[in-house]
């Protein structure tokens, strides 16, 4: 063999052995001896109850199992391995720190890993558990990374064949700590509407993306600007999303492990409906007491046989000429019952003492409910259109036909819709003055006033 042969030779064995050693996702798996020593072994929920409020590190001989559903292979998890006690209806999930880049391709999901516990530190994040190693700041201890050098001598892999991982099936409105570090996934979930268009992350920046189902209700995704997702399309439609369950400030959040998790071939929902307009809300009765400014009230009443939500729908104010909103109460959380009142007090302590009982609604002074006789009040329905309204926005009510300073204004009996234009027709208002067919009557608390009978 001649010389230039002979090099030939060489390089190409040295390219080959190069290419053979290195480890990343392009490349085989390495290989990796399995475990299937007799172990005795606790459980997670046993080893979570050996927390006791703080960081500690496990001194006894205990060895605790798990199955991988975690994923670093997309970059959406950074050193660290998620576990739950069963493939699938798992009822305990943890995680541990390590330092172990590409973990994927020595703990593949679905994969039973063995966890020998001594030595390790055991803590809670966010009502999470999770072990590891230890990181001390300013003399406070907290779980942190598990040195790589030491890794696999807590880290086993089980012998047990790999059967996959069967996610529990989930919806957001029944969330709850009890699956937290498991697997789930949610049918009939989309991107919200106002972050379509958008990327998955920002580069390089942790990103909170958000899942809504057709209910409206919410639930956070999670995206790490370094996944190699990062700069895809969120997508447009809906489906069922698969990830490990988390929490941070009270909130659960979703970590999908790659964009497969997101299986988005569905037509989105349609707009859920649950704002409704009415004829039949409308206002009763305004009081401001001559004798207790502390006694004043609005009241709304719903003349229909139905119980009527109030979502979307605000009670505002104009001071005196105003042509510009003073004050509003949002009664989004109200509803209404079939000929049924609302009561709304800006006194509330005060009310009770005059009145003997609670009001529906507490607000505070200088609301809508707290006006001294000559301010015009609204009511605006969801689609922001006044439908009822008491007075004449721009003009102040002194000495006019809607003025009711230590008074009050109340709605005729046979009035059963509301009226988007003010007719002191359909109202008895007794104040101070008598101006332009009021009634000059001052009224006092509680005798003159009745809220809620009508």
């Amino acid at each position: 063999m001649n010389l230039s042969l002979n090099k030939y030779v060489i390089i190409i064995t040295v390219i080959t052995m190069f290419f053979s050693c290195v480890k990343n996702r392009e490349f085989d798996t390495p290989e990796t001896g399995c475990s299937d020593s007799d172990f005795t072994f606790i459980s997670i929920s046993e080893l979570k109850g050996l927390y006791a409020g703080e960081t500690r590190q496990i001194h006894e001989d205990l060895v605790v199992k798990g199955y991988v559903i975690s994923s670093d292979k997309a970059g959406n998890f950074f050193n660290t391995i998620h576990f739950q006690d069963e493939s699938k209806n798992p009822t305990e999930g943890m995680q541990i720190e390590l330092e172990l880049r590409d973990a994927h391709l020595f703990f593949d999901v679905g994969q039973q890993i063995i966890i020998k516990l001594k030595g390790l530190y055991l803590g809670q994040s966010n009502e999470g558990y999770k072990i590891g190693g230890v990181f001390t700041s300013f003399g406070n201890r907290s779980v942190g990374r598990l040195p790589k050098n030491v890794v696999f001598d807590h880290v086993l892999i089980s012998c047990e064949a790999n059967i996959g991982i069967e996610p529990t099936s989930a919806v957001i409105s029944e969330l709850s700590n009890a699956m937290l570090n498991t697997l789930i996934v949610i049918n009939n979930v989309e991107i919200k509407q106002e972050e379509l268009g958008e990327t998955f992350a920002i580069k390089e920046e942790e990103t909170i993306r958000t899942l809504v189902d057709c209910f409206d209700n919410e639930l956070m995704m999670v995206n790490s600007g370094y996944a190699d997702f990062q700069s895809k399309i969120l997508p447009d439609k809906k489906g069922t999303a698969t990830g490990l369950l988390t929490k941070d400030n009270n909130q659960y959040q979703l970590i999908i492990r790659s964009v497969n998790d997101l299986e988005f071939e569905q037509e989105r929902c349609e707009d859920f409906i649950d704002e409704f307009t009415s004829s039949s809300i409308l206002i009763s009765e305004i009081a401001d007491p001559d004798n207790n400014a502390g006694a004043r009230f609005v009241e709304l009443y719903n003349a229909s046989e139905e119980s009527l939500s109030l979502k979307g729908w605000n009670l505002e104010r104009y001071t005196n000429d105003n042509i510009e909103v003073s004050s509003k109460i949002d009664l989004s959380e109200y509803e209404i019952s079939g000929r049924g009142f609302l009561i709304i007090s800006p006194n509330v302590e005060e009310f009770k003492n005059v009145y003997g009982f609670d009001p529906d609604v507490s607000v505070g002074t200088n609301s809508p409910a707290d006006s001294n006789g000559d301010d015009t009040i609204v009511l605006v329905d969801p689609f922001y259109s006044v439908v009822d309204i008491f007075g004449v926005i721009g003009e102040d009510g002194s000495s006019t036909n809607h003025e009711f300073e230590d008074g009050r204004a109340v709605r005729k009996l046979e009035i059963a819709i509301n009226n988007a234009d003010f007719n002191s027709a359909e109202w008895l208002i007794y104040n101070d003055t008598g101006a332009e067919g009021t009634i000059n009557q001052p009224q006092n608390a509680p005798l003159d006033f009745n809220p809620g009978v009508r």
